[in-house]
């Protein structure tokens, strides 16, 4: 364990040598101790104020602290061979606090009922982390390459012009939805290799911004869409032309649903290259995109599940079915970021992948 602690540390940058040393004592104890809170893992009350003091250094912060991780994660893929596939997704971190003042808050939820039946709204304290876990196409992990923290302060009074604005009229620097693009963007830079890397993200991440960011930069994207953006000549929709488009084959796969039940499933699956328009409000300040758009679909609702509908965008080319079935196994891969985050953030709840391949493919005419 010290080995690997030496591995993550060396490239932290403190002001003082002793704050790194402080790191490697701090971190020895949390592995130690997995999962329990800092006086349990330190064990005693020196250990514990020292951690406590560290933390509360205003010399120390998370680019201090992640600095040596983000350089052992960059030597992990200079060592691995191949694509990597770069998994970006946001954790909430909640916290009991009377004042949400000092933290910041991430949103309200529905406490109940009162006496009266009247509903009771309650203030989530918290900050928000986007992080973005580099692992090899097999799915192991190699470390995180971008980690945003935030808090909801800085976005306050974004939400109050979506009702007197088009939200797409919106500069994307004012939304939370920037940090895909940020951490897209410093992940490619600390890897220094763009070509390798496949950039996913959930149906959150479908932003026009992030695939020309990705194309600045000369990487991928691979992201669940959830908008019908205008295609071709502007006429048209990405969905109306993928309608008239033909079924290339099919694939089968296990699955798995929220209880653990297994069962198959027969995806039908299309894709092509379609050029997609940005949208309206910024069409002078962003390029119309050729982009690749796999639909993966059951035609049939099952019993006992929701009906398996995928539908990819990605800036990688697609000619094969073969081609279109390994990038929905790279997109299955992103519930890796689900298990791999740090120890301390962990659930109980035990995460599955969605399905599992079967290994039989067959071609449509």
């Amino acid at each position: 364990m010290d080995t690997w602690i030496d591995c993550e540390v060396k490239g932290c940058r403190f002001p003082d040598q002793r704050l790194g040393k402080r790191l490697h004592k701090v971190l020895g104890s949390l592995s130690r101790g997995m999962g329990n809170t800092i006086p349990l893992a330190c064990q005693d009350w020196a250990g514990t104020k020292a951690a406590y003091r560290f933390l509360d250094n205003p010399r120390v912060d998370e680019s201090a602290i992640l600095a040596g991780h983000f350089e052992a994660t960059c030597s992990r893929f200079t060592a691995a061979s191949g694509r990597v596939l770069v998994l970006h997704d946001t954790t909430e971190l909640s916290f009991q606090r009377k004042d949400h003042g000092a933290i910041g808050r991430t949103c309200k939820t529905f406490a109940g009922r009162d006496k009266n039946g009247r509903p009771r709204i309650r203030t989530v304290c918290g900050l928000l982390m986007h992080s973005s876990l580099v692992v090899t196409e097999d799915g192991v992990p190699l470390g995180f390459a971008a980690i945003k923290f935030w808090t909801r302060k800085k976005f306050k009074g974004t939400n109050a012009l979506k009702g007197k604005t088009n939200s797409t009229r919106i500069p994307i620097e004012m939304k939370e939805s920037y940090r895909w693009v940020e951490n897209v963007k410093q992940s490619t830079q600390l890897l220094g290799d763009p070509r390798r890397c496949v950039h996913i993200g959930d149906r959150e991440s479908d932003i026009y911004e992030l695939f020309c960011a990705a194309k600045e930069a000369g990487t991928f994207f691979l992201v669940r869409t959830c908008v019908d953006r205008l295609a071709e000549d502007g006429h048209t929709t990405v969905e109306t032309a993928m309608k008239i488009r033909c079924v290339r084959g099919t694939h089968r796969i296990e699955v798995r649903d929220a209880n653990g039940k297994v069962s198959h499933a027969k995806l039908k699956i299309k894709f092509g290259r379609i050029k997609v328009l940005p949208p309206i409000g910024k069409h002078k300040r962003y390029p119309a995109l050729p982009l690749t758009v796999i639909y993966a679909y059951e035609a049939k609702a099952p019993k006992g599940r929701e009906r398996i509908e995928w539908k990819l965008l990605t800036n990688l080319p697609v000619r094969t079915l073969r081609a279109a079935i390994e990038k929905l196994d790279w997109y299955a891969m992103r519930w890796k970021i689900e298990i791999c985050q740090p120890y301390c953030l962990q659930s109980k709840r035990s995460y599955e992948l969605p399905f599992r391949r079967l290994g039989t493919v067959s071609s449509a005419a």
